[in-house]
């Protein structure tokens, strides 16, 4: 790979503002000062940029604790959205929304240019489970929780079974936790609803292996560990082999 291509992968630079930085003499590749952007890397090089390691790499994966307000789109003209959020840096790795939120709901959002895995984290058949802590008008019951386990008949299509904890509940308002493996148009709203309880308020605190972190702040993200990224790969079944694959939009429907 070329030096300049090697230090542009992760979008902290642009390809060209790498070349002038190797221009300028601040890379070295294994130790020794390299001026030529064209030069190649093996797969043992070790490139330091002002006395750092520079270890870019082509898949960036990150998490979002997306604000209440803001839409899950790429671009909108009259809206914030997500990417709003996101560093320049990353855009230019067209990271994109793995799954949406409605603009109103807020928790965990993952952003990724990983393609092959936004697809397995959003295919029905991989069953990857998302967790909502979901605040509704009336008081949930039992009924409630045994309608959600046995599936819901919904106006277009019937609703897979989910998980419904009730965490609180009186005759004004209740507060659960849900989990779908699903991701229809509005479908956590939408199953409330079947069974009475306008939603007031939702928030994700998880999307499969992947959970929220409570020190990570509204509208701020970081990226994904190495043990994050690899625990969402294995709940895909997806080899590390393929995790090379370029961007596609993995960006899915709504299920907030």
């Amino acid at each position: 790979m070329r030096l300049d291509k090697y230090l542009s992968q992760s979008g902290e630079r642009s390809r060209s503002e790498a070349g002038k930085l190797i221009r300028s003499g601040a890379v070295r590749v294994d130790g020794q000062v390299v001026l030529r952007p064209e030069t190649q890397l093996s797969a043992q090089s070790v490139v330091t940029l002002a006395g750092e390691t520079v270890e870019d790499s082509s898949m960036q994966y990150v998490m979002l604790h997306k604000p209440a307000g803001v839409l899950t789109a790429v671009r909108d003209s009259r809206a914030q959205t997500v990417m709003d959020l996101v560093p320049e840096a990353l855009k230019r790795r067209k990271v994109l929304p793995v799954g949406r939120l409605d603009k109103d709901t807020t928790g965990l959002l993952l952003l990724t240019n990983d393609g092959e895995l936004a697809h397995r984290l959003l295919s029905p058949a991989r069953h990857v489970w998302k967790q909502y802590r979901a605040t509704v008008e009336g008081r949930l019951t039992q009924a409630d929780v045994d309608a959600f386990a046995a599936g819901l008949q919904l106006s277009d299509f019937t609703a897979k079974p989910a998980r419904l904890s009730i965490v609180e509940a009186d005759d004004a308002r209740s507060v659960a936790l849900v989990e779908v493996h699903e991701g229809k148009f509005h479908q956590v709203k939408r199953m409330f609803a079947a069974v009475g309880h306008e939603v007031t308020a939702l928030h994700r605190h998880s999307f499969g292996t992947l959970a929220l972190p409570q020190d990570l702040p509204v509208g701020a993200c970081r990226p994904l560990t190495d043990e994050e990224v690899q625990a969402l790969r294995e709940c895909t079944a997806l080899k590390n082999e393929s995790k090379d694959k370029g961007p596609s939009d993995g960006r899915g429907t709504t299920n907030g």
